[in-house]
């Protein structure tokens, strides 16, 4: 059985936080290495747009959390503990105090640098100073040897979907090939 009908099954064919029925397929929680049905939700276009854009942000519609932050599943748990985190009312830290995640849900749900203050929050910029952000293309600026292998990546080759590191503002990892690798941020350029 495909994960997309997997999904459906387990959410009754309805969006795993809010509970819409249209226009729905399978999202998968950024910032989480771990791939599979674990960190994937069934998501209505409406949540998703919320969840990439915070200028979007509605925050009634979000009032949903309530129920769905009970879920049994992880991804259920660590978006509604995201979105609480950043919808801007005076109700979600209510939520969020009742809100239980286990150590390992919560290290998870945390990798993405919400509910951090802004002044802890690490910046990942490149060569230029501009801001790189999970999902972005960067491009290398110089040859670089990668440890452990005989791979060696050439200047001006494009990085794409990159991840950021959330220990440390300088390192970034992207795939060069079929390799995922660890690149200096220094060393790239935002295309």
């Amino acid at each position: 059985m495909s994960l997309e009908k997997q999904l459906q099954q387990r959410s009754n064919s309805q969006c795993e936080l809010c509970g819409n029925i249209e226009n729905l397929s399978a999202y998968n929680v950024p910032d989480v290495k771990e791939d599979g049905l674990k960190t994937r939700l069934y998501s209505c276009n409406v949540c998703k747009e919320q969840f990439n854009d915070s200028d979007k942000i509605d925050a009634n519609h979000w009032r949903c959390l309530n129920d769905s932050m009970w879920s049994e599943y992880d991804a259920v748990k660590i978006m509604a503990w995201r979105m609480l985190n950043r919808v801007q009312a005076d109700w979600t830290q209510d939520l969020l105090d009742m809100l239980y995640l286990e150590d390992e849900v919560l290290e998870l749900a945390k990798a993405s640098g919400d509910g951090e203050a802004e002044e802890n929050k690490l910046v990942h910029r490149d060569v230029n100073g501009v801001v790189l952000e999970h999902g972005d293309a960067v491009v290398l600026i110089k040859d670089l040897k990668v440890k452990g292998s005989s791979i060696i990546a050439k200047q001006g080759t494009a990085v794409r979907n990159i991840r950021l590191d959330h220990e440390n503002e300088t390192y970034i990892e992207g795939k060069v090939g079929p390799t995922r690798i660890v690149i200096i941020t220094a060393y790239v350029k935002k295309i």
